[in-house]
């Protein structure tokens, strides 16, 4: 197989990806021959039915997995090519990761969770805690820094888990349905943060998502269907 050279503005190349899994003795394929470009700056919303592959993707893409066949390369790096120690260190330096639930620790304040990225950096405390502030006003919380998650809204919750994903400044954020456990109003707030972080801060931004209307907050969307990408579905089909 030719490999393409990545492009010099894509934040995320793909060639030839397939992921299959064992299950006993049958390999299941959950992703078969992607091709995929994002370029820098991108807020793309990565939307498909249950089971089509999306969170696999996401998960090649934030340096999570690796593809059975294929390459990727994501910030001019071949992750694909990478040990796990080196996966492990390009992850904390380079992405930042959102998910569904946010994945705090409870007996630790806002503060010290934005912190705990950078417990692996050679950053002193007081470095670590001027980060962690800055991230925090960033999403609007600077006043909650003390406030234990139990002490936080669901929505409060969610922009802590978004200020720790960018203390280490990365240059691209993945997001795993970072809304689907919030009401309406609250995912509409979160949606116009990750909004904002990409079209002021030019953070390149991948979404996973089923809702169509948090797929209106991204600037493209990239549709899957039993492991292969698809076109569109057109309205009314």
């Amino acid at each position: 197989m030719t490999v393409d050279p990545p492009l010099p503005t894509a934040m995320v190349v793909m060639r030839g990806i397939t992921k299959a899994y064992q299950r006993g003795n049958q390999p299941v394929e959950v992703l078969h021959d992607i091709d995929l470009d994002i370029p820098k700056g991108d807020f793309v919303a990565l939307m498909g039915p249950s089971g089509s592959g999306k969170t696999t993707l996401l998960n090649l893409i934030g340096g999570l997995d690796k593809p059975t066949s294929g390459t990727v390369t994501v910030a001019g790096r071949r992750l694909d090519q990478l040990t796990s120690g080196e996966l492990a260190h390009w992850r904390s330096t380079s992405v930042g990761f959102v998910f569904q639930f946010y994945n705090l620790l409870p007996m630790l304040s806002a503060q010290k969770n934005v912190e705990l990225p950078l417990l692996l950096t050679p950053l002193s405390g007081a470095e670590r805690r001027r980060h962690a502030s800055i991230a925090l006003e960033l999403v609007g919380l600077a006043g909650r820094a003390r406030h234990r998650p139990q002490e936080l809204s669901g929505g409060e919750e969610q922009r802590v888990a978004i200020a720790r994903a960018l203390v280490s400044d990365p240059q691209l954020l993945v997001c795993d349905e970072p809304t689907g456990d919030l009401d309406r109003h609250t995912a509409d707030e979160i949606l116009s943060l990750l909004q904002m972080l990409n079209a002021e801060f030019g953070k390149s931004i991948v979404m996973v998502t089923h809702d169509p209307r948090a797929a209106e907050y991204a600037r493209h969307q990239i549709h899957l269907d039993k492991g292969i990408l698809v076109p569109a579905p057109t309205h009314g089909a």
